[in-house]
């Protein structure tokens, strides 16, 4: 680890005016991510700027228009487990305690768990080559074991996937993202945060140098009725997604009357396609529609040599997962399956 000066924040504009616009200097809050990344030499910091002090931004607060602000820095594990969330958005608490474990949900943080890395086996060995943590280096993921890398959205240059239980139920949810900056506030909608590595794998998100999250909204929708996240992986816990899905139903007289479904484990990003939920709109929610919505899903993807196995477990977890929203009690310990 390298030599680095520290800050403390105890406000948005302290932190701002300490980040300075310099890539070389990093935000820490429950430094869940940020700790390995600078412990294995895959990122420097000349300063770290903890802003755990910055209590504005902590908590979860009803909003004029029926939706839910989530503070950048209120724990995933606080906001798993709030009666709210629990009870309006049950699809993001789900989806939250999928992810990590208990002690890393205690520490990690909303805003935190938009910004994390990939765990790209190729991107933690500082000894191979890797574009996105060494420009124009090269991809060693494509022609090595690639069995939990994407089978969408990837390019030439990686084919990395986006770690994040929390960010899948985001996506699927229409979030917004919420940021300070130097020039002052702006809002991004979830779906245009991340992006897919394209040229650049470098660079995960949009956001800029000296920006700082300080919340997450969601609208009033949260398809508390019909919803389900499913995540598949190699052991039941600690273990990141080989492929997740998120799905929220509106449904009326056995019809669908609005659909969200993404994946996560699949892409650089939440993936989502608008085309595919559309098409469930005032349809019934059966297995022939289902698997129809998934191939829309999955139009395009590329499997490698170790995980074309993906294409296919993706398509199953979609139809799955699509059925165990029709009852989320099934979702239950010990409840009977909904297939």
């Amino acid at each position: 680890m390298n030599n680095f000066s520290y800050a403390k924040a105890s406000t948005v504009d302290q932190a701002i005016s300490h980040i300075d616009g310099d890539i070389r200097n990093k935000i820490v809050a429950g430094g869940t991510n940020i700790n390995d990344l600078l412990r294995y030499f895959i990122t420097k910091a000349d300063k770290l700027v903890d802003i755990n002090s910055i209590t504005e931004n902590n908590s979860i607060i009803r909003l004029d228009n029926g939706g839910i602000r989530l503070g950048a820095l209120h724990t995933n594990a606080d906001t798993a487990y709030d009666p709210i969330i629990e009870e309006r958005y049950p699809l993001l608490s789900k989806a939250i305690l999928a992810g990590a474990s208990a002690q890393i949900r205690n520490m990690a943080t909303n805003g935190g768990n938009l910004m994390q890395r990939t765990r790209c086996y190729y991107f933690y060995d500082i000894n191979t080559p890797c574009n996105k943590r060494d420009p124009g280096s090269g991809c060693s993921a494509i022609s090595g074991y690639n069995r939990i890398h994407a089978i969408l959205g990837q390019s030439e240059n990686c084919i990395a996937v986006f770690p994040s239980d929390m960010c899948v139920a985001l996506a699927a949810l229409n979030a917004t993202v919420n940021i300070s900056s130097p020039e002052g506030e702006r809002v991004l909608a979830f779906a245009e945060f991340h992006r897919l590595p394209a040229d650049t794998p470098n660079i995960d998100n949009n956001l800029k140098h000296g920006e700082v999250i300080t919340s997450i909204d969601l609208p009033a929708q949260g398809f508390e009725k019909n919803y389900s996240y499913l995540k598949l992986r190699d052991r039941s816990s600690y273990s990141f997604a080989l492929v997740s899905v998120a799905t929220g139903f509106e449904i009326e007289n056995n019809v669908i009357k609005e659909a969200r479904i993404a994946l996560g484990g699949v892409a650089h990003k939440p993936w989502r396609i608008l085309e595919a939920e559309d098409f469930l709109k005032d349809k019934q929610p059966t297995r022939e529609n289902f698997s129809a919505v998934a191939d829309l899903i999955l139009r395009g993807a590329k499997g490698y040599e170790h995980n074309m196995f993906k294409i296919d477990l993706a398509k199953r977890a979609i139809i799955r997962n699509c059925f165990m929203a029709l009852n989320p009690e099934s979702q239950r310990p010990g409840a009977k399956p909904s297939l």
